[in-house]
């Protein structure tokens, strides 16, 4: 369970596929506190250490942790965002009396949206995403979204003739440098995962609860 409270951003810093995609990712964490099998949500995707250490180089030692994502873990999740080189939001899972700063996030991904525009306001910037149609019933004003793992609250949303909806976000400074929101630009695929809340309801709809 997470929050969508990022506390780092990782990079990948190699990729190898093999059964599975072995994921080795620079963090600054203190690789000394992650137990291996802890579950670490990486840009919204919930996946579970399985090796970690500190190499020594240039710049002073680095921590890094590995995972490994299963097939269904890449078709599920945003194109590219795997690849070496690539920014990840990083948070570690959710301890008991933790302050919830955000709202309750599961890490896993719903579905893949796409960023439409991104138009500067004073020092923020506000975000238009569109959400595929399977998601637009459960993506509501003034609700909570989580995009690539970020708990953000929506502004507005405008239901599209094909069956998109396109809601508005505003990243204020603050979490633009905390997080990869900062690379945000139209036409960038996001991990998105709707309220738990909405989750529940539709299902309970759906059985005519």
């Amino acid at each position: 369970m997470f929050t969508g409270i990022i506390t780092d951003i990782g990079t990948v810093r190699s990729r190898e596929d093999r059964g599975d995609t072995r994921l080795i990712i620079a963090t600054a964490y203190d690789v000394g506190t992650i137990d291996l099998g802890a579950s670490i949500a990486c840009s919204g995707a919930c996946l579970t250490v399985v090796d970690k250490g500190v190499d020594d180089d240039s710049n002073g030692p680095g921590g890094w942790f590995a995972i490994d994502a299963s097939a269904e873990t890449l078709a599920r999740t945003a194109p590219g965002m795997w690849d070496q080189g690539r920014q990840l939001n990083l948070e570690r899972a959710l301890k008991i009396g933790d302050e919830l700063g955000g709202h309750i996030v599961t890490g896993h991904v719903d579905d893949i949206g796409r960023i439409v525009s991104v138009v500067p306001v004073g020092d923020s910037v506000t975000v238009t995403v569109a959400a595929p149609a399977a998601l637009a019933p459960h993506i509501a004003a003034k609700g909570s979204v989580t995009v690539d793992g970020v708990s953000l609250t929506v502004n507005d949303v405008v239901d599209q003739p094909n069956g998109e909806a396109h809601f508005t976000l505003n990243i204020i400074p603050h979490t633009q440098e905390m997080t990869t929101l900062n690379e945000a630009a139209a036409g960038r695929p996001v991990n998105l995962e709707i309220d738990i809340l909405a989750r529940y309801l539709a299902r309970m709809q759906a059985r005519g609860a």
